[in-house]
Parts: structure tokens; C-alpha cells; sequence
């Protein structure tokens, strides 16, 4: 017989994955509450895991606590992106020099097949390309030996994620030649050039700010 404690984790960590990915993907926009009996219905569970998914999503910046009235989905401005993308810059310079500095055959040959991966999938398989996008730029950052390091940039990740949906929305998002960016911060990392890498890096989510101006006036 199934322990219901397990059974009422797992309900909880489905709940936390599903909520989780409509936000970050922008299928629940910044700003809207989220209600718990609509949840329930949408997730096809009880009201028990959306709330314990929903207070573990305020710890990961996405959502929000409306005093005593529930949730909401984290609001966005530019502010809080540009906020974002330091930190996120910051971190990743500090990961990125750390994983050059420590490289081995290993970090390389994961770095390489992940991109491999990263170019064989179309952009129109949304879904798989957003899973090989992050796992590329999740091994350019592996090698750093530095487990709480990864937490703050997995989590960082995310809360960009979210901004570079939204400047997909812009008419002229689509120009950029990001497979290009992705194979020159590949270069610069297998060449060991931890200045032009990480300056890659940090460019390539900067673009993202330039696109982002026509969405916000703040």
C-alpha cells in the first residue's frame, strides 16, 4: 500500500512542475492570479499540492502572496529584468571562469555534445528546443564544482526565461542568428578563452534587453 506522505509529495511536485512551466513558458502571464479551484481543475488534483506548489513557486521568485488572498503569477517590468540579467551576467561570469579554469576532457565533450543536440532540433519543436537550449548552456557552467553556484544560476535561468518569451514577442526578436551566438560562446570556451566567452555570454542575454524596450516603458 502506497504511504500517503509519498503520494501527497508527489502530487505536490507535479503541481510544482506543471504551474511551473506555464509561467516560465508565459501560458499564465505575469500578473494573474492564480485560484486555486481553477488550478484544481486545470491539474486534475486536489487543492492540498496547488497550495504547497504554489508557496514553493514564491521561494523561486515566480509567483507572488497577496497578503491573505491568495496568489499571483510574479509581475515583470524592465527593472526587474535588468535586475535579472546582472545578477544572472555576474553569476554566469563567475561559473563560466570557473569551468574553463577546471576544464577536462569531460566538461568538453559534454559541452560539444550538447550543442551537437542544441543544433539538431528546429525551432519549431518549441517544447524539445527550450529543453536542449537550457541543458547547452547548463553545461557550459557544469564544470565550475560549485553545486549552490548552479542553484542561483538554475534559478536565474528561469526568472530570464520568462523575459525572453515575452521579447519573442517583438517583431524583430526573430532576426537575431542566435544558432551564431551559441557556436561563438562555444569556441571561445573549448579555445579556453575565458574573457571572449564569457563576454559572448553576457552579450547574448544583453541582445535580449534590446528586444525586450518595445514591451516596457518603465
Amino acid at each position: 500500500m502506497s504511504d500517503p506522505t509519498t503520494i501527497q509529495r508527489s502530487a505536490t511536485q507535479r503541481a510544482y512542475q506543471d504551474i511551473h512551466r506555464r509561467i516560465v513558458n508565459g501560458e499564465i502571464p505575469p500578473g494573474e492570479r492564480l485560484k486555486v479551484d481553477t488550478l484544481k481543475d486545470l491539474l486534475n488534483t486536489g487543492a492540498s499540492p496547488i497550495r504547497e506548489a504554489l508557496s514553493l513557486l514564491t521561494s523561486d521568485q515566480l509567483v507572488e502572496r497577496i497578503d491573505q488572498r491568495g496568489f499571483r503569477v510574479a509581475a515583470a517590468s524592465k527593472k526587474q529584468f535588468l535586475e535579472v540579467l546582472m545578477m544572472r551576467c555576474q553569476l554566469e561570469d563567475l561559473a563560466l571562469r570557473r569551468s574553463i579554469e577546471l576544464a577536462d576532457t569531460q566538461w568538453e565533450e559534454n559541452l560539444v555534445l550538447s550543442h551537437h543536440r542544441l543544433q539538431k532540433v528546429s525551432r519549431s519543436q518549441s517544447e524539445l528546443w527550450e529543453e536542449q537550449h537550457r541543458a547547452f548552456h547548463a553545461a557550459l557552467l557544469a564544470g565550475c564544482d560549485s553545486p549552490i553556484l548552479l542553484r542561483f544560476c538554475d534559478q536565474l535561468y528561469d526568472l530570464n526565461i520568462r523575459y525572453r518569451f515575452l521579447a519573442g514577442r517583438s517583431g524583430s526578436y526573430s532576426k537575431r542568428d542566435i544558432d551564431k551566438e551559441h557556436q561563438d560562446i562555444l569556441d571561445a570556451a573549448i579555445a579556453r578563452d575565458a574573457s571572449s566567452a564569457t563576454s559572448l555570454l553576457a552579450q547574448h542575454y544583453t541582445l535580449t534587453g534590446e528586444f525586450l524596450a518595445e514591451l516596457f516603458e518603465d
